[in-house]
């Protein structure tokens, strides 16, 4: 497995959510200055509700840059135990410890994209192939990691 394309991979993914987010903010902004007007309470409504979906779509876009930090600093070296950076094939599916940005497809293989915080990681972390854990009731056995 070519770690270096899974991680490009992922950073063009998470470069994707960004510039989607600041268009989408960009655009509401937009709308929230279309709405001025002296009519009355029910503008001022409406513009309060703009303002809420600005500061919510800032608060995601915050979380994706601070995904891309920690991508930022994963490296493509080999792994011997479950860690940041490593990509993990258990018998239920590979898994990519760095940001959780979800299912990419590599080499036509589905491979999910998982945080070091998530459930998941925290209990097969640090461990090695060859040795097993067991997530919300579903036993894995760890097959290989790079």
């Amino acid at each position: 497995m070519n770690k270096q394309e899974i991680i490009n991979i992922i950073k063009a993914k998470a470069a994707g959510k960004i510039q989607y987010f600041e268009n989408l903010i960009a655009e509401t902004r937009a709308s929230n200055n279309d709405t001025k007007s002296s009519m009355g309470d029910k503008y001022e409504t409406g513009r309060e509700m703009l303002q809420q979906e600005i500061n919510n779509l800032q608060r995601q876009l915050n979380e994706v840059l601070n995904q891309q930090a920690v991508l930022q600093k994963i490296t493509s070296d080999p792994s011997e135990k479950v860690q940041n950076g490593a990509l993990v094939k258990t018998n239920k599916g590979l898994f990519y410890i760095s940001a959780s940005m979800g299912e990419i497809v590599f080499e036509n293989q589905k491979i999910m994209t998982v945080s070091a915080e998530s459930p998941l990681v925290k209990v097969m972390y640090g461990k090695k192939t060859g040795e097993s854990f067991t997530v919300n009731s579903i036993h894995q056995t760890i097959e290989n990691i790079w």
